[in-house]
């Protein structure tokens, strides 16, 4: 029986300090260039050379003020901050590559679908069809006070409001312009045939959007949709509108009962359960042999910052933890921010404290790690997709570029010669990469409801 193929990406953000806090003080690393464009085209072709299928975004809007209630060490630590715009970087990273996907992070809560949807198209085009969508609702108050609010909406609304905007760009990417609306005929004078491009009318609890999309429809029409919600309202909003789930789990058992819960949310969509491509999170540290790898993960622990992990930690949960003793029990908090992230580190019966989060944190980052010699490290990823159901990987960076030149260079060979990762990729758009079908958004999926006109029937 053939091996699944382990698909990947590579998970950065548009800053020094990403999930592995504290490693921006490593002589070897290089995050502090991300203002340097030389530094993403350099990231694209690395991660082309590896096979990579995408290079995944992260994005916030706010800042991350809930450890000791101010910036102080977010600033300190670049938690995260200073972030640039992760949109910006894809045409540059898009003109060295031919393969590469990028998934960019983009909060619809602060964004206006009708612009939104054109610079999404914009992208797609330039990119020939390589881009995806990471759709998040929120989680910092900060972010919505800077953006002009008291508070950010309450947990279920911003899946509500996020349906709602779901609904509007659908309508804009697959019903304003039909197939065939442009034809661009130089001897008629005939750009785009108006009787095939639509006005989309609609009215909503939360939006009002009348017009015809600004941009042609570009070959994935709809970007790839990722997201990352694991509460009850945020796995009902990607059964119905996510192509790929980004997760995070420590254990195998938990991973394979999140996994399982996804899919069978898809079935209750009308979608087939292999619909959704699932990513875990993960932070691998690899050598030449098993000692190598071990003294680089010691190395690479001495200028990491456990505190600094907190802190992005407590922005995460709603819960301040410098005023949580290291070893009291953490207890459920009433919070409005990620609410998976709260119940698992607040279930009374697995005794988390302060001190076992900061051991956790090692690296300065919550998820997953893996060390070892690039065999040792194989045999995990590919025991991990057998035994849980994910489809991959988002490899999140510690030292970087190091981290993604050993991957590239020691993990990715092995992976080949075992037959459970490409040695070329696919032809044509991260959609037909990612699923083999076409590059457009499949009959099933709601999204394709609003097809050819059908924006004007929906309104």
């Amino acid at each position: 029986m053939a091996k699944k193929e382990i698909r990947l990406n590579a998970f950065n953000m548009n800053c020094v300090s990403h999930i592995n806090h504290g490693l921006w003080t490593h002589p070897r690393d290089r995050s502090q260039d991300y203002t340097d464009i030389a530094y993403w085209t350099d990231l694209a072709r690395l991660l082309e050379r590896g096979k990579f299928d995408g290079l995944f975004l992260a994005d916030i809007v706010g800042v991350y003020d809930v450890y000791q209630g101010n910036t102080d060490l977010t600033l300190r630590e670049t938690i995260q901050l200073p972030v640039n715009d992760p949109l910006m970087l894809v045409s540059a990273m898009a003109a060295v590559t031919e393969h590469l996907g990028f998934g960019v992070t983009a909060n619809l809560t602060y964004e206006a679908p009708f612009l939104f949807a054109r610079r999404m198209s914009t992208l797609d085009h330039l990119s020939r069809g390589r881009v995806g969508w990471n759709i998040v609702t929120g989680y910092l108050d900060s972010a919505a006070r800077a953006m002009g609010l008291h508070e950010q909406l309450e947990h279920d609304q911003r899946y509500d409001r996020a349906d709602e905007f779901m609904e509007v760009v659908y309508k804009l990417w697959e019903g304003s312009w039909e197939d065939g609306a442009v034809v661009r005929d130089r001897a008629r004078r005939v750009y785009a045939d108006p009787a095939k491009v639509h006005k989309i009318a609609h009215h909503g609890d939360y939006y009002h959007v009348e017009g015809i999309h600004l941009s042609e429809p570009s070959r994935q029409r709809t970007p790839v949709l990722y997201q990352a919600g694991s509460s009850g309202r945020g796995q009902a909003f990607g059964a119905r509108h996510a192509e790929c789930v980004f997760i995070s789990s420590q254990s195998k058992d938990a991973t394979r009962k999140l996994v399982q819960s996804i899919r069978d949310g898809a079935v209750r969509e009308g979608r087939d359960p292999d619909a959704i491509k699932i990513f875990m999170g993960l932070t691998v540290v690899t050598g030449r042999t098993d000692q190598e790898a071990q003294e680089r993960f010691r190395e690479y622990a001495s200028y990491a910052s456990p505190e600094a992990g907190l802190a992005h930690f407590s922005a995460g949960t709603g819960i301040d933890f410098s005023k949580v003793e290291l070893d009291e029990p953490i207890r459920a908090a009433k919070t409005n921010a990620i609410e998976s992230l709260t119940k698992v580190v607040t279930q009374p019966e697995l005794n988390w404290t302060k001190r076992k989060l900061l051991q956790q944190l090692e690296l300065g980052g919550r998820y997953a790690s893996i060390v070892g010699a690039p065999d040792r490290i194989a045999d995990e990823l590919e025991s991990w997709v057998a035994d849980t159901g994910i489809d991959g990987y988002n490899l999140t960076r510690t030292v970087t570029p190091e981290s993604f030149e050993d991957f590239v260079n020691l993990v990715i060979p092995v992976l080949q010669e075992r037959g459970s990762y490409k040695r070329e990729y696919a032809q044509g758009t991260l959609r037909e990469k990612l699923f083999q079908r076409g590059a457009t958004l499949p009959q099933e999926h709601v999204g394709a409801g609003f097809r050819a006109g059908a924006a004007v029937e929906h309104a």
